[in-house]
C-alpha cells in the first residue's frame, strides 16, 4: 500500500513536470515569453503584402534581434501594410536608408522583418519611416506563377 501510493506520487510530479515544461514551450513559440518593456524608438514599414506577420514578431539585423513587432494596420488610402516597429534603444545607429523585408523562419512558419543597413551617415530615429521594402513571399503565389509559366511552355509546344 505505502509503495503504490509513492508510486502514484512519483507519476503525479512527473505529470506535473510535463505540463510546466508545454507551459514554457507554448511561451516560447507563441512569443509571449520576452515581453518588451516599452524601452526603445518606433519607426514604420510600408509593405505591399505581410503574409502572416504578427505583433511581437522578432526584427532582426544580421540575425540578431533589435526589436519586435509593435503593430500591424491597414492604410486604406494606399491599400498597403503598415508595419510599426520598435526598436531597442541600443541599436540607434541603424542608417536611414536601411531596407527592410519580410521572411519565413523555422519549420513553424514564423514571419519576421529583417532589416539590411544602407550607407548613409544619417540614423533612423524614432517616428522615422524604412522606405525601402520586400514583401513576404506567398507560397500560394509562386506555386501559381510556376504552375502557369508551365503551361505557357506547353501551349508553346516547347
Amino acid at each position: 500500500m505505502v509503495q503504490k501510493k509513492s508510486v502514484e506520487i512519483m507519476v503525479g510530479a512527473f505529470m506535473a513536470a510535463g505540463f510546466v515544461a508545454l507551459f514554457f514551450l507554448a511561451m516560447q513559440v507563441s512569443n509571449l515569453s520576452t515581453a518588451s518593456s516599452g524601452d526603445g524608438y518606433e519607426i514604420k514599414a510600408r509593405f505591399d503584402n505581410i503574409g502572416s506577420l504578427k505583433s511581437r514578431s522578432p526584427v532582426t539585423m544580421a540575425g540578431v534581434k533589435i526589436g519586435r513587432v509593435k503593430e500591424v494596420s491597414f492604410d486604406q488610402t494606399t491599400y498597403e501594410a503598415v508595419v510599426t516597429l520598435t526598436i531597442d534603444d541600443q541599436y540607434n545607429a541603424i542608417p536611414d536608408d536601411s531596407f527592410a523585408k519580410i521572411f519565413t523562419a523555422g519549420l513553424l512558419g514564423e514571419q519576421y522583418v529583417g532589416i539590411d543597413p544602407g550607407g548613409s551617415d544619417r540614423f533612423l530615429k524614432q517616428g522615422d519611416g524604412i522606405s525601402m521594402t520586400q514583401s513576404a513571399l506567398v507560397l500560394e503565389e509562386i506555386v501559381g506563377q510556376f504552375l502557369f509559366s508551365k503551361a505557357e511552355e506547353g501551349a508553346r509546344g516547347e
